[in-house]
């Protein structure tokens, strides 16, 4: 018995090396220097796979509500408040089928290892100190969009908040959804404000949620203001509700639940 038990961890261990190899190997022979146009499947996989067991060596389980009202077809803007570094690695998790890529800071890129994955991933960097050079990286954007390679991932507020309040928005990347012609799925995320301080003694409970889908139509016919405002009240209201309601997550009558151990 115990001969078997030898074998059984010799050969996970075995297993472990060779997957940390191969994202080294992978990761390395990314140029750091290209942006790239064309979404790889293989990278996504070992990207949505290491996440997949950061997430659980960290200690994350998340609560994921409103999976229904996803679009059925089709490529989409996503959008969301963000608390923390932790907030697009959960996204990209919960909607790996959607090949969700983010438009990111460029330091997001030097990360060892997922720095290179995301780049393969289409993943954009965004110079915001300059409007001009920010609003190309826009519109790359749409153009993946619009080409069926990912659906893609933007925080309106530009940045962490470090509070429980929303910082202002940043309305110019709604003209993704916008110039795509595509649906924004605007989701509510917290939790993973404690991450940082509940690791490694005890178990973060994160809650994302999607709060609703705003068609393209209503997208094409209304102003970015317009739809900021809309988007903005939407995650106020969520956040507000559970604040307010509940002790340890998202309203429990909303459909469509899902915990991911």
């Amino acid at each position: 018995m115990a001969k078997f038990l030898l074998y059984g961890l010799s050969a996970v261990a075995a297993a472990v090396f060779i997957y940390i190899l191969l994202l080294i190997v992978c990761a390395a022979i990314v140029d750091t220097n290209e942006e790239y146009t064309r979404h790889s499947r293989f990278y996504r996989f070992l990207l949505t796979s290491s996440t997949a067991i950061g997430l659980k060596l960290v200690r994350i389980k998340l609560h994921v509500t409103g999976m229904e009202k996803m679009p059925q077809n089709g490529r989409f803007l996503m959008v969301c408040n963000h608390r923390s570094k932790f907030d697009p690695l959960i996204s990209w998790r919960v909607f790996s089928k959607y090949q969700l890529s983010f438009v990111s800071k460029p330091e997001n890129f030097k990360v060892p290892i997922w720095g290179r994955l995301i780049r393969r991933c289409c993943f954009l960097a965004i110079d915001r100190e300059s409007p001009r050079r920010s609003m190309e990286t826009l519109n790359k954007a749409a153009e993946l969009i619009k080409r069926d390679e990912v659906s893609i991932g933007i925080y309106p507020e530009g940045t962490r908040s470090k509070s429980d309040e929303l910082l202002p928005f940043h309305n110019g990347i709604f003209k993704v959804a916008k110039k795509a012609n595509v649906p924004i799925v605007v989701t509510a995320i917290r939790g993973t404000e404690k991450i940082a301080a509940n690791y490694p003694l005890h178990r973060s409970q994160v809650y994302l949620d999607v709060i609703e889908v705003i068609d393209a139509d209503y997208v094409g016919s209304h102003r970015t203001l317009e739809i900021g405002g809309r988007v903005r009240e939407d995650i106020e209201q969520a956040l507000r509700y559970n604040q307010n309601n509940m002790k340890g997550g998202f309203a429990e009558e909303q459909s469509g639940k899902i915990t991911v151990k």
